[in-house]
């Protein structure tokens, strides 16, 4: 019942384009989890994330579990495609990458512009999130949904086009001269 109320009180996310500002905070929402969800719920939004180990993490939710395992593809994709061309060797660890993954990470390596690769990515991040949408909108698993989408839909809205491409070069220099540097903040 909780969840009922809960999700009846957020804002729609859907049809929001990326210059327009987000309804509500990440702060709000997590707030707004803690005054409604029950500890183990708690736990889990508390573990939600964008950028999920190379390593499995067990996740008491189905969709959670999914997305984990489909953005952590998507990241080794990336590595290998961006290791192959720049001809230097990658390990995969023997995971199998769903074709999916590789042909997305093979596009986004070849896109020119680093903050046109992040959109394309971010949109293709975006399309598997739906594909993973709950039926029942009233569900733990459709707050883990929202949360997930509030977090992508937050990052997008952080890149900066400037500083990015000093960034890029910055971390491509780096890795093209052997050195050790990290990103210009």
């Amino acid at each position: 019942m909780a969840e009922y109320y809960f999700m009846s009180q957020l804002p729609s996310l859907d049809g929001i384009g990326d210059q327009i500002s987000l309804p509500i905070t990440e702060e709000r929402f997590l707030e707004l989890c803690h005054r409604f969800l029950g500890k183990k719920a708690q736990k889990e939004i508390e573990h939600l994330t964008l950028s999920p180990s190379r390593y499995h993490e067990d996740s008491t939710s189905a969709l959670v579990k999914a997305w984990n395992e489909g953005e952590r593809n998507l990241r080794l994709a990336l590595g290998k495609a961006r290791a192959e061309k720049m001809k230097k060797s990658f390990d995969q660890e023997n995971v199998y990458l769903p074709a999916e993954a590789v042909r997305v990470a093979r596009m986004a390596v070849e896109i020119e512009s680093p903050m046109e690769a992040e959109l394309f990515l971010n949109q293709y991040r975006m399309g598997f999130l739906e594909s993973l949408r709950p039926m029942d909108t009233f569900s733990e698993d459709s707050v883990f949904y929202y949360g997930l989408k509030l977090k992508l839909m937050l990052r997008i809205r952080q890149f900066d086009e400037v500083s990015g491409e000093a960034a890029y070069r910055n971390i491509y220099d780096s890795i093209m001269n052997g050195d050790r540097l990290e990103a210009v903040q």
